[in-house]
């Protein structure tokens, strides 16, 4: 904990120079309006109209310092803004270096992202950031800006106007960073900090996310995620933070954009499935574009719900058609909308029309003077974690805001979304805020907000650092073929069809004797990891007869040793694995089984190590869930008895390095409830990439 600590201090502490420069540096300063180096010192001259001190560099031009090392002597020089060719820049950067300087930006392009020569000069800046201790912001980046500061080290246009706020930025590229600011501040948020990494040679977002966890200007921070070097680090990053404030995360890569995100920041997308799961269980809020992010982190800047595993929304609306918008996209996300109690409905029905619907969603007709009493009554509902509530601005029939502000329960967020256009909804929307209550403009707004802090609730209500589990087995080597992989199953109580591994024909029929048809015959080769394509797979044998067909075909294909094994009963088939991913490192998933995984990707994913209550919560995140609960007759997951198994099998990586994946398919859930391993697979890293893949 002690080294854990050192390490976000320190990382604040460097990037002072950065985020808060007693003076900044353009290298690279031009007069002429259309070049990079203009552009910037035309976005510093707030800065230094402030007080900060700006000092323009360029060899060339005699008005200006003749390099950064003699503008150092001046006065302090914290950032160097490094306008110059791609080639030039890390000289540039060591100078910079060697005068002191603790931070630089290099906004221009032309390094990995453009591959040829650009790969070596980006290198080169890492060598020298390596070498010096500089940190650097970059290169290929718009910058940042810190309107608290009065710094706005970008070379966009518009973005003084982007207003001081709550809300920090922390975006893969430029332009993202920059249009999240500008969402942020027509929403009526502003910034405290929006960063652009482009490249992310030196400062990525980890170091950006543990600068801000002290930070007294940020309430919530926006994410935004497009390929990620260091899983682990990241995920450290976001789980001190959320402790202490809300992350809402957007994570690109959903559809092929592989090629397109490559070229922009010389990075190969992330799995977006991983990644996403990832940042949830840090406990980041998760969202699926701009829009919902900006609705999510402002909801968050101003209000949080308390820690709650089960949070439950009231509903209130002035007008029934939103309302069912409302109502209809937080069913789409899953929030509990509890029934209200009898205490609830009886003081409901003093204050509204008898033709209204009551129950939550709590419909009034139209706003009106009980509207706060209204509000608060739903809100002291025991139920109710957060009040969801939409209404027009008509100011002629109740002071929404006032009513907002009235009906408010203690320790309840309230998200209003208040329709209409104007400046008087403007005003009124901001006046919302100030006062502490979550603001949309519409109904999916609305909707995206208290989501967003149902899921907040829910995160902080877990337990996010899991203890390893022990007494699973160690020192498992080498590679395992399906009776093997059966028996390391058994050991960790997995059940498993009844079974004999054969290697002549009188074994096999020996075997079918025992077992009594009808039997599996399948191939028996820890190389062959798909059986059914290779041929290796036949069902139902219940004669000698059929089972001498089954081994003539199987000899046919080159496979003499064979498992005979029980047919299981019909039931529901899953997936359930873990493995080695290349950038978070052990990860488990859980899917439907069988083909069915491939075909529809319908999977939950989680880092090992996690809790077995964390992991029986992760059925429910499937599109096929109701298969698993009775559906038509068929049979009902134990949830628990599912979830110790995933946890296990994340645990068993975690304790043998040399496992490179366990995967369970299909694990079938049957008529009688339990859970069958049908086929099992385990690839160990010394053979994991010298397997045929059939």
């Amino acid at each position: 904990m002690t080294a854990t600590l050192a390490t976000t201090a320190s990382t604040g502490t460097a990037l002072r120079p950065l985020f808060a420069p007693r003076g900044i540096a353009v290298i690279g300063a031009s007069r002429n309006p259309g070049k990079l180096g203009a552009a910037l010192a035309r976005s510093l001259e707030g800065y230094a109209a402030a007080g900060g001190r700006l000092a323009l560099v360029n060899g060339r031009d005699e008005t200006m310092y003749r390099s950064v090392a003699e503008a150092a002597k001046d006065g302090p020089v914290d950032l160097a803004m490094i306008c110059v060719p791609a080639p030039a820049c890390p000289g540039v950067l060591a100078e910079a270096a060697e005068a002191g300087v603790g931070a630089a930006i290099i906004s221009g392009g032309g390094f990995a992202e453009a591959g040829g020569p650009g790969v070596e000069y980006q290198r080169e800046l890492e060598n020298v950031v390596a070498a010096s201790g500089i940190r650097l912001l970059g290169p290929n980046t718009s910058g940042f800006l810190a309107p608290h500061a009065g710094v706005t080290a970008s070379f966009v246009p518009g973005v003084a106007r982007v207003r001081p706020g709550r809300v920090a930025v922390v975006a893969a590229s430029g332009g993202v960073n920059h249009a999240l600011a500008f969402l942020l501040t027509d929403a009526g948020h502003g910034v405290s900090l929006a960063v652009g990494l482009g490249n992310g040679v030196d400062v990525t977002a980890p170091d950006v996310l543990d600068h801000l966890a002290d930070d007294p200007h940020t309430t919530a921070v926006a994410l935004h995620i497009e390929s990620v070097a260091d899983g682990p680090r990241l995920v450290e990053s976001v789980r001190r933070l959320t402790a202490r404030r809300p992350v809402v995360a957007l994570v690109v890569g959903r559809h092929d954009v592989g090629a397109f995100a490559a070229s922009h920041t010389g990075a190969l997308a992330t799995s977006w499935r991983t990644t996403r799961a990832a940042l949830a269980q840090a406990g980041a809020v998760v969202v699926d574009d701009e829009r919902e992010l900006v609705d999510a982190v402002g909801a968050l800047s101003v209000t949080r719900a308390r820690p709650c595993a089960d949070p439950g929304v009231g509903v209130v609306t002035a007008q029934a058609g939103p309302g069912l918008l409302l109502l209809d996209d937080l069913r789409g996300r899953k929030a509990p909308v509890p029934e209200l109690t009898d205490v609830s409905l009886r003081r409901l029905s003093e204050l509204l029309p008898p033709l209204t619907y009551q129950r939550n969603p709590v419909d009034t007709g139209r706003p009106g003077p009980e509207l706060a009493q209204v509000l608060s009554t739903v809100g002291a509902d025991p139920g109710v974690d957060a009040v969801a509530a939409y209404a027009l601005y008509e100011p002629d029939a109740v002071d929404v805001v006032d009513a907002a502000v009235q009906g408010r329960a203690d320790g309840v967020p309230m998200v209003m979304g208040l329709g209409g256009s104007g400046e008087e909804v403007t005003a009124a929307r901001r006046a919302l805020l100030d006062a502490g209550i979550a603001v949309a403009a519409d109904p999916r707004g609305v909707a995206a907000a208290t989501g967003a802090l149902l899921a907040d609730a829910r995160a902080r209500a877990r337990d996010t650092v899991p203890a390893r589990a022990s007494g699973v087995p160690a020192g498992i080597t080498g590679s395992h073929d399906e009776d093997q992989a059966k028996a390391l199953l058994g050991r960790l109580g997995v059940t498993t069809p009844p079974r004999r591994a054969c290697d002549d024909r009188a074994a096999a029929h020996a075997a079918l004797a025992e077992l009594g048809g009808p039997v599996a015959v399948k191939l028996l080769d820890a190389t062959v990891l798909h059986k059914t394509e290779a041929g290796g797979v036949h069902l139902g044998i219940r004669t000698p007869a059929e089972l001498d067909a089954a081994l003539d075909a199987l000899e046919a294909n080159g496979f003499r040793r064979w498992l005979v094994e029980a047919m299981a009963p019909s039931g529901v088939d899953l997936v359930v694995g873990a493995r080695r991913d290349p950038v978070f490192g052990p990860v488990v998933l859980l899917g439907l089984g069988g083909t069915t995984a491939e075909a529809l990707a319908d999977v939950s994913i989680r880092l090992a190590p996690l809790t077995p209550e964390e992991a029986a919560v992760m059925p429910s995140e499937l599109a096929g869930h109701a298969l698993l609960n009775g559906w038509r007759g068929g049979p009902v997951l134990d949830s628990g008895e599912l979830g110790r198994l995933v946890a296990t099998l994340g645990d068993l990586l975690l304790a043998n390095p040399s496992l490179a994946e366990v995967e369970v398919n299909p694990l079938r859930l049957t008529a009688q409830g339990g859970l069958v391993a049908l086929d099992a697979v385990i690839l160990t890293k010394e053979t994991d990439d010298a397997q045929p893949d059939l």
